[in-house]
């Protein structure tokens, strides 16, 4: 109950008016981003490169009603992968950028797809003169088939480019069949967006088993699978499928957000596996925090306690 709250105020206009101007203090918000400028990102990049991580960078912001919002949000990827690779963090895929499509044109209507293809083809171009990568976030299910489509045309000429499948849909296992060959790099997580019944699993339980369903899919084919979960039993049964299938540290990765278990960060790459870490920066903060808060109630308490502490 509490995560459809959290996930129904995530896109209230209303609710984010008071939360943005609470006297919320400035630790509770970096908790989860680092800042909102190019600066805080590539700082927080080279500390976590400093600790033995990876990271992906997410430029805040989606649903973009704007031509030239999207624009914007196009030339501030480009800008911050030329900071970064500037900063020496791009090399081999240190660092590398995941990009929400609604954030480029995609929910623009009518010729969205296009403007959001053509502002990622940007991005990549991009990515790959820097000597990264770029993963495409998903969002909720009524961009799927878009989203899917638009990597198939990236491929072509980027075939790096990485998806990402949320467990919480019934359709991902056969998703994760249809991505899982050679190279293919999936990110898999458990999905943070309200869904209705009729397109995803409501129950954890039955989102944990979808999750293991489509890993076990993943670890068993020819790509490349990136382990996006916080959850302990699902990282454990991740390595217990690593060494069924054969696989090596080389060959999949674990993802986790910034801010979130960090020490388990810290453990699983003191063990040799690769550990990227997806940091989020910008001033659109508001919605990707309430959807945080929904995946992590626990934290809750630790947020409305900041929202009355004054200064």
């Amino acid at each position: 109950m509490l995560r459809q709250v959290l996930l129904q105020a995530s896109r209230s206009e209303v609710v984010r008016s008071v939360i943005e101007n609470a006297p919320v203090s400035r630790h509770v918000v970096a908790r989860y981003v680092p800042g909102t400028r190019d600066e805080d990102a590539v700082r927080a990049c080279r500390e976590l490169l400093g600790a033995g991580l990876t990271a992906s960078l997410d430029h805040l912001g989606e649903d973009t009603a704007d031509p030239n919002q999207a624009r914007a949000v196009r030339d501030a990827y480009v800008t911050v992968l030329g900071r970064l690779a500037e900063a020496g963090l791009t090399e081999g895929g240190r660092v590398e950028v995941s990009v929400k499509l609604s954030a480029v044109g995609q929910a623009l209507g009518g010729d969205g797809e296009k403007i959001a293809l053509e502002h990622a083809r940007a991005i990549c171009e991009a990515a790959g003169a820097a000597g990264t990568t770029v993963t495409l976030d998903m969002e909720d299910h009524t961009t799927t088939d878009s989203t899917l489509e638009i990597l198939r045309e990236l491929r072509q000429d980027f075939g790096w480019v990485g998806a990402v499948l949320q467990a919480y849909l019934y359709r991902t296992e056969a998703d994760c069949r249809d991505l899982a060959v050679e190279g293919s790099r999936v990110r898999l997580c458990k999905g943070a967006y309200k869904e209705p019944p009729s397109v995803a699993f409501a129950s954890a339980q039955d989102v944990d088993r979808s999750y293991v369903r489509c890993l076990s899919v993943l670890m068993a084919g020819r790509g490349y699978p990136m382990v996006a979960t916080h959850d302990p039993r699902l990282v454990d049964i991740a390595g217990a499928l690593a060494v069924r299938h054969r696989r090596t540290p080389g060959d999949h990765e674990y993802q986790m957000l910034y801010g979130i278990r960090p020490d388990e960060q810290r453990r699983l790459a003191g063990e040799g596996e690769t550990v990227r870490v997806y940091v989020p920066y910008g001033s659109q903060w508001y919605g990707y925090l309430m959807r945080r808060l929904a995946e992590r109630p626990a934290n809750v308490g630790f947020f409305l306690r900041s929202l009355i502490t004054k200064g």
